[in-house]
C-alpha cells in the first residue's frame, strides 16, 4: 500500500554519508516528494515496516547488509518485492551495474549527485509504477469479469444440459406415473417412502425387475423438500465401460478423441436435487471407488479438467441383485455398499401384490385405449383369473407388455387374452396331471411345478417363440419386459442353454 499523502509519492533515501542524505533530501523534498531517510540497510528494513515507500534511492557501498544485499532482501519479501529500487554509487565498473540488476533494481544514479539526473528518473520510475498499478487494477478486473463470465457459461450450460435430459425423459415416457396399489404387502413399503422423503438420506431401493423401482425412486423424490429441482437418472446397466466417468462427472473440451465442447456429467445436472442410480449392481468394480469419494465428499473433477466441482445431491439407488452377496464375492466395494445402503426398502415383486393386480389391470387399461384410441371397460372374468394364478417372473413391466398387447388385438369393450400369451400357456401346463410334470422338490403328490420350474419354462417358451433371439426389437427379453442382461443372467442361473 502507497504512503502517498494529498498525492505526494514518497520515497525512501538509505545512505550511510549524512551529507548524502542532506543533499538528495533536499533536490526531492523541493521537488514535492514526501521523503524518509534511513542511514544503512538495517535502518531501511526498521522505516518500511512502518511506512511502505512508493521507490527507493539505495547506496551501493554500505557496510553490511550493503546495497545489493539490501535490494536482495527487499526482492525476497512479497511485501516489498514490487517497490523499484534505483541504486546511487560512484562505481562505473558495468560489472557492478549488472550485479545490481540482478540484485533486482531498476536503475542507476552516480555520484556525485546532479539534481536533473536524480529528479528525472525519479519521475520516470515513479511513472512506471503508477502505470504498472493501473495495469495490476485493470488485470484484476479482467480476471473477475472473466470469472463471473464462465460462472454465467456454467450455469446457462448446466440449465441447458438438465433441460435437454428432462425433455428426453419425458419424451420416452420414463418419468414415473406414482406408486399404484396399497394392499397389505406394500404399505410397510408405503411407510418407509414416507420416512424417507423427509430427509436426505440415501436409500437404496431393492426389488426384482419391473417392479417399479424408478417409479418409487421418483415417489421419495417428489416427497421431498427436493421436489422442485431435477431427479436425474443413471441406468449403470446401460453405460459402456469407458464412458462411466464422462457420464458421471462430465468433461472438458478435448478431453479425449470426440470430445468437440464441455459436457456436464450427471452430478452437475443433479445439483440441488435427486440422482437415482439404477442398476447400480452393476457398476463396475473399479469406478465403484471414484463414485464413493462423490458420495462421501460430494466433489468431483470433470474428465480432464483440474477444478474441483461441488455439488448437493441426495442419492437414491436402486438393484435387483444381492449386494451382500457381491460384497462375499469381492464384486462390490463393502465400503459402497454400506454408503448406500443407509436407508434400504424392498419393493415386493407382483407375485406378492395380488390385490394390486386388479388396479394395474384398470390403470394400463385406460393408459392403452388412450394411447391406441380404443374403448375398454374391463377385462373378462377368465383372464383376470389366469392373471392371478400366474407368477408374473417379469413382474410389473411383463404385465404392462400383456396388457398393451391385448389391448392392440382386442376390439373392446371387453378385454381377453388368448392363446398368444406366454403365460396362459405356463398356466395350463402347471394344472396337467402331476405325473406329466417334473417331481417338485418338497413334495411327491402336489399338482403344481416348482416356481424355478414354471420360470424355466415360460423362459424357453419366449426363446422358442423368437428363435433363440434374446435381445432387440423382437427378442425374448423385450416379449418379457425384462432388461437382457437380467434375462441372460436368470438362464443361467436356471441352466437354460441352446442345444448345439
Amino acid at each position: 500500500m502507497s504512503a502517498a499523502v494529498d498525492g505526494q509519492a514518497t520515497i525512501l533515501v538509505v545512505d550511510d554519508t549524512p551529507a548524502n542524505l542532506s543533499v538528495v533530501s533536499a533536490f526531492l523534498d523541493d521537488a514535492g516528494y514526501k521523503v524518509l531517510v534511513a542511514e544503512g540497510g538495517k535502518d531501511a528494513q526498521d522505516v518500511i515496516r512502518l511506512v511502505t515507500p512508493d521507490l527507493i534511492l539505495l547506496d551501493v557501498l554500505m557496510p553490511a547488509p550493503n546495497g545489493f544485499e539490501t535490494c536482495s532482501q527487499l526482492k525476497a519479501d512479497p511485501e516489498t518485492k514490487d517497490i523499484p529500487v534505483i541504486f546511487m554509487t560512484a562505481l562505473s565498473d558495468t560489472l557492478e551495474k549488472v550485479k545490481g540488476f540482478d540484485a533486482g533494481g531498476v536503475d542507476y544514479i552516480t555520484k556525485p549527485f546532479h539534481q536533473e539526473e536524480v529528479l528525472a528518473r525519479v519521475k520516470t520510475h515513479l511513472a512506471l509504477r503508477e502505470l504498472q498499478r493501473e495495469l495490476e487494477v485493470q488485470k484484476a478486473g479482467l480476471q473477475e469479469q472473466n470469472r463471473l463470465l464462465h460462472e454465467e457459461i456454467d450455469a446457462h450450460t448446466r440449465t441447458k444440459g438438465t433441460v435437454q435430459y428432462l425433455k428426453s425423459e419425458l419424451a420416452s415416457e420414463q418419468r414415473g406415473t406414482g406408486v399404484i396399489g396399497g394392499g397389505a404387502s406394500m404399505s410397510e413399503t408405503l411407510t418407509q417412502v414416507a420416512q424417507a422423503a423427509q430427509t436426505d438420506c440415501t436409500v437404496l431401493i431393492i426389488g426384482e425387475t419391473g417392479t417399479g423401482k424408478e417409479v418409487l425412486a421418483r415417489t421419495v423424490h417428489e416427497q421431498s423438500l427436493r421436489a422442485a429441482m431435477p431427479m436425474i437418472k443413471v441406468n449403470c446397466a446401460a453405460i459402456p465401460k469407458d464412458l462411466f466417468e464422462s457420464e458421471f462427472f462430465g468433461h472438458e473440451k478435448g478431453a479425449f478423441t470426440g470430445a468437440s465442447a464441455r459436457r456436464l456429467g450427471r452430478f452437475e445436472l443433479a445439483d440441488g436435487g435427486t440422482l437415482f442410480l439404477d442398476e447400480i449392481g452393476e457398476l463396475p468394480f473399479e469406478i465403484q471407488s471414484k463414485l464413493l469419494r462423490v458420495l462421501q465428499e460430494q466433489e468431483f473433477e470433470r474428465v480432464g479438467g483440474q477444478t474441483t466441482q461441488k455439488v448437493d445431491v441426495r442419492i437414491i439407488a436402486a438393484t435387483n441383485r444381492d449386494l451382500q452377496e457381491a460384497v462375499a464375492e469381492k464384486r462390490f466395494r463393502e465400503d459402497l455398499f454400506y454408503r448406500l445402503n443407509v436407508f434400504p426398502v424392498h419393493i415386493p415383486a407382483l407375485r406378492e401384490r395380488q390385490d394390486d393386480i386388479p388396479l394395474f389391470i384398470q390403470y394400463f387399461l385406460e393408459k392403452f385405449s388412450i394411447k391406441h384410441r380404443k374403448v375398454f371397460e374391463a377385462m373378462h372374468e377368465e383372464s383376470l383369473r389366469d392373471f392371478l394364478k400366474y407368477e408374473w417372473p417379469g413382474n410389473i413391466r411383463e404385465l404392462e407388455n400383456v396388457m398393451e398387447r391385448a389391448v392392440i388385438v382386442n376390439k373392446g369393450p371387453v378385454v381377453q387374452v388368448g392363446e398368444w400369451w406366454l403365460g396362459k400357456q405356463a398356466i395350463s401346463s402347471n394344472t396337467e396331471p402331476s405325473e406329466a410334470l417334473p417331481p417338485h422338490p418338497s413334495s411327491e403328490t402336489t399338482a403344481f411345478m416348482a416356481l424355478e420350474d414354471v420360470e424355466r419354462l415360460h423362459i424357453l417358451r419366449a426363446l422358442d417363440s423368437t428363435k433363440w433371439r434374446i435381445s432387440g426389437e423382437k427378442g425374448a427379453a423385450q416379449l418379457l419386459g425384462v432388461n437382457r442382461s437380467t434375462l441372460r443372467a436368470r438362464m443361467e442361473k436356471l441352466g437354460i442353454a441352446r442345444a448345439e
